[in-house]
This record gives structure tokens, sequence and C-alpha cells, in this order.
């Protein structure tokens, strides 16, 4: 029986000598690690853009009434004439809305299916604790301008505006993420504008161009109705209502992907 004993515990201890202890082992060889290199290193840096993308531009609203500061009692279209009467002549860039566009804010008292102001929206960009207005406007060519509205120490202010043919728009987190045609067949823009604190404006923190989950569209076809677009045309929610946006059909990976809640 003592030799039994001896044998088998001898087989155990070979066993125990043939698994693996437990040790560091190496993974091979360390690839060497390769830094960024940098193309034309005596070009000097350009000083100023080539384009005006509307980033950091702000413009006060005078005119329009904000009972107690808040922006759910003011109606959008008021808030769309007033810039319009301000700016009477500007056609063109991140602020400006076609002759036709323009011409259709008459009919959005006495029509309102056709005027081009759409169902507002809100939420708190700015982290104030107060929520601000999103306002989309439709303009020919299949285009949309998106301008978002805060109350900036008192005064009404214009701190985002931008136009494009777009897909779709969606709130993600404190994040308006705008959704474009691009002129790759199968591909979108997608730019994600955030608060900067230090500028006091909405900027484009991110833009992408990634693959698109629409179909193609056929030529002359409309591009699809933008999550915006909901609801009575240029009728805002009356005082205490907060609409939440409709998803559209694609999310964008790299923004913020928490559950959509309301302000």
């Amino acid at each position: 029986m003592l030799a039994a004993g001896a044998l088998a515990l001898a087989a155990t201890a070979l066993a125990a000598g043939c698994g693996d202890p437990g040790d560091l082992r190496s993974a091979g060889a360390t690839p060497t690690a390769v830094g960024p290199t940098r193309l034309w290193p005596d070009l000097p840096p350009a000083s100023s853009p080539v384009g005006d993308y509307g980033e950091a531009d702000t413009e006060e609203v005078e005119g329009v009434k904000v009972p107690g500061g808040d922006l759910h009692k003011v109606n959008p279209v008021a808030i769309v004439r007033a810039e319009v009467a301000a700016n009477p002549d500007v056609y063109s860039g991140p602020d400006g809305l076609y002759k036709e566009t323009v011409e259709a804010l008459k009919d959005c008292g006495s029509e309102p299916k056709d005027c081009p102001v759409l169902k507002a929206y809100y939420r708190d960009f700015t982290g104030d604790g107060k929520d601000d207005l999103v306002v989309g406007i439709r303009m020919p060519e299949e285009q949309l301008a998106v301008r978002v509205y805060a109350m900036e120490k008192g005064h009404l202010t214009q701190i985002m505006g931008t136009s494009d043919a777009v897909l779709g728009v969606e709130l993600a987190g404190r994040d308006l993420v705008v959704r474009a045609v691009s002129g790759i067949p199968g591909y979108e823009y997608r730019t994600a504008w955030s608060w900067d604190r230090h500028q006091r404006a909405m900027l484009p923190t991110r833009d992408e161009i990634l693959r698109s989950s629409d179909a193609p569209r056929p030529k002359g076809a409309r591009s699809q109705v933008p999550a915006l677009t909901e609801g009575d045309p240029g009728a805002g929610p009356g005082p205490g209502e907060t609409p939440g946006p409709t998803p559209t059909s694609a999310a964008r990976p790299s923004a913020d992907d928490r559950p959509d809640e309301g302000p």
C-alpha cells in the first residue's frame, strides 16, 4: 500500500509539472511604434478659412418678446419674420432665406399648411437649465434651414444657423445632428453641432461622411421628410408642452446614443 501511495503521489507531481505554472510568457517581438509623418513641413499654415461655414455666428433677434424668458411661449414664425425684417436683403449664408421662402411666410397665418416654418422642438443645449428652441424652415431645391435660439443674458439670440439638403435632424443628448445628402452615392454627411461656452455659440464639433441607411432616391424625387417636420407647420406647442423628436432610421454611431429623453 505504501508503494502504491508513493506511485500515485509521483504521478500527481508529474502531471502538475506538465501543466501551465502561470508564469509570464513572451508574446513575440513588439512592433516598433511609428509616429505621424508631417508632409511638406516647410509649407506655411493658412491664416483664414476658404469659406464661411457659419460657425460661431450669433445674432440677437430684436422685436420679439419672450414672456418670462420662456421660449415655449414664443411663436417661431414671429422669430423668423423678425430676422427677415432685420435683414431684408440677405438671401445667402447660414442666415439667408430664399425669396420664395420669405414670400411664403405670409401664408403662416391664413394657410398654415403652406407655411415654411416647421413645428418647433426644444432642448437645453447650453446647459443653463432652460430649454432652447430649434426651428426648421423649408426652402426651395429640397433644402432645409435649421436654426437654434437661446436666451443669452436676457436677449433672444440665434446661436446656430445652417442650411443643407437635409435627410434628417436628430437630438442626441445636448448635440444637434444634421444628416445631409452627399455627392457620393450610398453615403451621407452627418454633422454634430454642440454648444461651446467660449464662443457662446453652437459649433460643428464633428463632421463625418458615412454609409447611408436610406435607399437611393430616384432622380428628381423629393428628399425624405426630416424629423423636424412632424406636426402642424408653423405652429409651436403651447406653454408647458415639450414635444420630443421622432427618431430617424439611422443612428449616428459616434454620437451620444443614450435614449432620447425629454428636456
